[in-house]
């Protein structure tokens, strides 16, 4: 099917440069050296108007104030930015208003889990479909190697982390839900852990949706993106 649409489409499209590559250079490399002007890659992306202006009004508001607000409709002008870069006040302007939309997303933890974790910790998000490709396991080997870590070392200083999982798997994909199961279970162990629960913290937030998202995505310190590269 993938090779009738290359050759009945007008356009190949690869999504990321990268995937765009290695649909060139392996995956239809034969359709490439017909066609290379059908290959592009246009990414998904994200709407500024959803997921800044909307999800994120704190933000939003700090932003206008310094560059106005053209850059809602033209992603591009969010480069003025850069000239603050150095400006300790803006940068003290940026950090509470991250610690607030944190607060907030602690609260619906808190209220939806029964699980407190603190807004000062890193808060590492993999807030997505469940899925092998997707690799919400490597991340959760990586939690269990800084749990052991700490474990061996108490005294060990590392930034403490909280880690954020979110997303649904297929209703006959079992697989995807070990992973789920996998990622309750660690997390059932280290937030049940008084030597690495203040360092350390997994939780995994049910019925993923893109309200919920909403108050995940701009609360997220570091949003994890380890998927297999062929895959996407």
């Amino acid at each position: 099917m993938a090779h009738l649409a290359c050759v009945g489409s007008e356009h190949i499209n690869g999504v990321a440069r990268l995937h765009t590559e290695l649909l060139k250079s392996d995956v239809l490399h034969d359709f490439y050296e017909l066609w290379p002007e059908k290959f592009m890659n246009v990414t998904n992306g994200v709407t500024p108007r959803r997921w800044l202006a909307v999800s994120n009004p704190e933000q939003t508001e700090l932003m206008i104030s310094k560059i106005g607000q053209d850059w809602i409709g033209d992603l591009d002008q969010i480069s003025q930015l850069e000239r603050y870069a150095e400006d300790s006040a803006f940068r003290a302007e940026w950090r509470n208003v991250q610690y607030a939309v944190k607060v907030r997303l602690t609260q619906y933890i808190a209220d939806t889990t029964g699980i407190a974790v603190d807004p000062k910790s890193m808060f590492d998000a993999q807030v997505k479909r469940i899925h092998e490709y997707k690799r919400q396991h490597l991340n959760v080997l990586y939690i269990l190697t800084q749990y052991h870590r700490l474990k061996k070392n108490p005294r060990l200083e590392i930034a403490a982390r909280t880690f954020l999982f979110g997303g649904k798997a297929a209703p006959g994909y079992f697989m995807a839900k070990l992973i789920i199961k996998l990622i309750t279970s660690v997390a059932e162990v280290i937030n049940s852990d008084p030597e690495v629960n203040q360092q350390l913290k997994v939780v995994f937030l049910p019925d993923y949706n893109v309200t919920f998202g909403q108050l995940v995505y701009p609360a997220a310190d570091l949003s994890e993106q380890i998927s297999t590269a062929a895959e996407g």
